[in-house]
């Protein structure tokens, strides 16, 4: 009996989208798609808008990375002021807006682990719904959820302190930063009260990868075979190969470890990089020109950049990041829950970072902006929480900006999401004659994986209500369940 399963909405995500199963007669999952319900229009809104309004405007897209936008739009900018294209900022403003992006990451990895991720991990992908929430975890784990709060309240003080506000703040501008950082402000974050201090969070950062490594050693099973599909893997890269979320190269290795992309400049990105579009979702398909679109897909993200890095410029991180590599013996790592074992090692250099830069004087120096001849289009990558982003801009000779592409992390993960979806649906619900809540669920564990912020990609109204509707092969509806 043919039947079709729609997942809508999407849980403990940012951002709506659905997923559709399709059952075959055999009660085989036959096809599954990950669904996009979203529509975002900013590449259309910022035409006609001067060109020093982009790194402001676009950071609407969303409030869960705007500084990710932030800054990718400002580089661009960086690049049509004249300031170069990553490396021409004064050390002020370079080290500014590192601190900014490093608080960002640092918070919204804290978020995405502690609050969305750790439910599934604590109590079980079939355990009861209301208990395997966020709500749950501070009821049952306390020390856990104050540390994920604490951790993201420190992020976004950082940001406070750089970008004016924590969400939607205004502190990158085009060939720089609009303000430094005052001593007190920087000590605060130096010598604060515990646990709202650099050093609490670094211990805060290495407890939480020895909680994942404890967990996947009791779990590995589960860990080590819950979707897992070769893939290759893009990210920017420093250019003598270390770990670097602001700025670099570009660099992407296919499922074996063999450069496929070997780290060109960015600002050529349109030359490697292509967008496919399918009727089904309002979110592109991005793939590398020179493979083709059916097998040039990528991933990006946590697991993609420690996949395409040599190493990681802090101790803490790096030792954990040779344990992490040894573990696929210097292979590409392709299983999806390690994404969570590179999201962790992250937010651990992050704070390493975070703490070489507060401890740095340039950044209470006031020397903020450069800028040089002025050009009439420019790019801007940064890697954002969830993957590498893409902001480039033209303009006229009237300073408005007439042209705006953006491919944003999420849509680089489109695909790998849909084959995640596809391995747990198929090893979930083949030949299941009930579909239960805990098989849902599952589905939706692999798309938190990617920590996919789909109001990014795009956006529209979006429905809240999750419906499932079995339906026979002659198109009879049979059951509806909702939740």
């Amino acid at each position: 009996m043919a039947r079709k399963i729609t997942i809508e909405p999407v849980t403990r995500v940012e951002g709506h989208g659905k997923v559709t199963i399709q059952i075959d007669d055999q009660g085989n999952v036959a096809d599954s798609r990950f669904h996009i319900v979203e529509f975002r229009g900013f590449e259309r809104f910022v035409q006609g808008r001067p060109y020093w309004e982009a790194p402001v405007l676009v950071q609407r897209l969303c409030g869960i990375c705007p500084v990710s936008h932030h800054l990718a739009a400002a580089k661009a900018m960086d690049v049509i002021v004249g300031a170069g294209t990553g490396d021409g900022l004064t050390p002020t403003g370079e080290k500014m807006r590192r601190i900014m992006h490093y608080g960002q990451m640092f918070q919204s990895h804290s978020l995405h682990f502690f609050h969305l991720v750790s439910p599934d991990l604590l109590f079980g992908i079939d355990a009861d719904p209301a208990i395997r929430n966020v709500i749950g975890v501070a009821l049952k784990h306390k020390d856990l959820a104050v540390q994920g709060v604490m951790m993201r309240k420190f992020g976004q003080e950082l940001i406070l302190a750089t970008a004016g506000k924590k969400i939607h703040g205004t502190g990158a501008i085009p060939g720089g930063i609009n303000k430094c950082m005052s001593k007190e402000e920087r000590d605060s974050f130096l010598k604060g009260a515990d646990p709202m201090n650099i050093d609490k969070m670094i211990d805060w950062a290495q407890g939480a990868v020895d909680f994942f490594k404890d967990y996947h050693k009791k779990n590995r099973e589960f860990i080590d075979n819950f979707a897992v599909f070769p893939s290759s893997h893009l990210s920017l890269v420093r250019k003598d190969g270390a770990l670097d979320f602001y700025h670099g190269v570009l660099r992407a290795v296919d499922a074996d470890g063999k450069k496929i992309l070997n780290d060109v400049d960015y600002q050529d990105y349109l030359t490697h990089v292509g967008e496919e579009v399918k009727s089904w979702s309002y979110m592109k398909f991005p793939y590398l020109k020179s493979i083709g679109k059916k097998d040039g897909w990528y991933t990006v993200g946590p697991l993609a950049r420690l996949n395409t890095c040599d190493f990681i410029p802090s101790p803490k991180a790096q030792k954990e990041f040779e344990i992490y590599r040894a573990y696929t013996n210097g292979k590409p790592n392709n299983m999806s829950m390690h994404m969570h074992w590179a999201r962790l090692i992250e937010i651990l250099h992050a704070a390493e970072a975070l703490k070489e830069l507060l401890n740095d004087p340039d950044i209470l120096k006031d020397n903020l902006v450069v800028k040089g001849k002025k050009k009439s289009e420019g790019v801007g990558l940064v890697e954002a929480p969830r993957g590498t982003l893409f902001h480039h801009y033209r303009i006229n000779e009237h300073d408005q900006i007439v042209m705006a592409n953006l491919i944003v992390s999420t849509t680089n993960n489109n695909e790998p999401m849909n084959r995640a979806v596809n391995f747990v649906a198929k090893s979930n619900m083949n030949g299941q004659k009930e579909i239960t809540e805990g098989m849902m669920n599952a589905v939706e564990v692999a798309i938190r994986c990617y920590d996919p912020c789909l109001s990014c990609a795009t956006h529209a109204l979006g429905k809240m209500p999750l419906e499932i509707s079995i339906v026979d092969g002659g198109g009879s509806l049979l059951d509806v369940k909702r939740k």
